[in-house]
């Protein structure tokens, strides 16, 4: 109290105003909303485009530790390779599978395993190492069917041992027929391994005509107008979308990596097609229309 008066702390104190807050008119709001609904199509774009170098550059880090470990299995194992998992069948009367086996059908015989992480697991021990990470998602049993290797069986299904299918192609050790119906790929045999051997050990899935999508073009990588072919019980998800390969391809940046240790990108104009073989020589493809159709090769890896 000063001279007998209070102080009137409610009053405002500012030159006679009523002190209330002026509401936003409507078209004030509508102002706000389009100036933010502006941001927000200026800034997605660029986190899109963020998202996918994140990607791009964790797929790279991924396959070379993919060719670090079978290069290090090589060093304790005479310069050799592992054996592909990619088959069906058993001792003289096998043919191959699609590449992107991780764990296959059956032993081929009992000195070759079933499942690729048998062989690399005390190499790589985190399975998303082998899942390329553009992907639509990655396979639900993956860390658990990487961990059981040999022994992998599926719970939600009644087969005694199921395969499983993955994002990346591993060409080590594998046979394909080559489109022009005259040659074969080899994958190679050891980080050493010349003459008619490719030195191509992993790469992104690019195809075409994959029993799940038949007409459509499939990859681990989007592309425009792709949609989500979903995982099944025995191979991820990927996406897909309809098209014809002798007239125009998706426009997608694929990487592979090689034997020395490097990883490439590579567009879709750059690749040879190869389709799974039905005979262990590699001679013979699948017929049209069965099979997982055709898998592109980036065109360096084909002597």
């Amino acid at each position: 109290m000063y001279g007998g008066r209070g102080i009137d702390r409610q009053r405002p104190q500012h030159g006679g105003g009523s002190g209330r807050k002026r509401a936003f008119t409507l078209v004030e709001l509508l102002v706000v909303i389009s100036i933010i609904s502006l941001l927000m199509g200026i800034s997605l774009p660029a986190f899109s485009a963020a998202k996918r170098k994140t990607q791009t550059l964790l797929g790279t880090n991924n396959q070379r530790q993919i060719v670090a470990a079978v290069n290090l299995f090589a060093s304790d194992n005479d310069e050799q390779y592992p054996e592909s998992v990619a088959t069906v069948g058993f001792g003289n009367n096998w043919n191959w599978s699609e590449p992107t086996k991780l764990t296959g059908n059956r032993k081929r015989s009992p000195s070759i395993h079933r499942s690729m992480s048998a062989y690399l697991g005390s190499y790589v021990s985190n399975a998303g190492t082998m899942s390329c990470p553009c992907a639509p998602g990655r396979y639900k049993y993956l860390q658990e069917a990487w961990d059981a290797g040999d022994e992998w069986d599926n719970p939600e299904t009644t087969f005694a041992f199921d395969p499983v299918g993955g994002t990346y192609c591993f060409y080590w050790n594998y046979k394909g027929c080559l489109d022009d119906g005259a040659s074969v790929f080899y994958g190679p045999r050891g980080p050493a391994a010349g003459g008619r051997y490719s030195k191509l050990v992993v790469s992104d899935y690019f195809g075409y005509a994959h029993w799940r999508s038949p007409t459509c073009f499939g990859s681990c990588n989007p592309f425009k107008g792709a949609d989500i072919t979903e995982e099944t019980w025995l191979l991820a998800a990927y996406w897909s979308g309809v098209g014809d390969p002798n007239s125009s391809r998706p426009r997608i940046e694929l990487q592979a990596g090689y034997t020395d240790g490097h990883v490439e990108t590579y567009s879709t104009s750059e690749v040879v097609p190869m389709k799974v073989s039905i005979t262990a020589d590699g001679t013979t493809p699948y017929p049209d229309g069965v099979g997982a159709g055709i898998f592109f090769l980036p065109r360096p890896a084909v002597r």
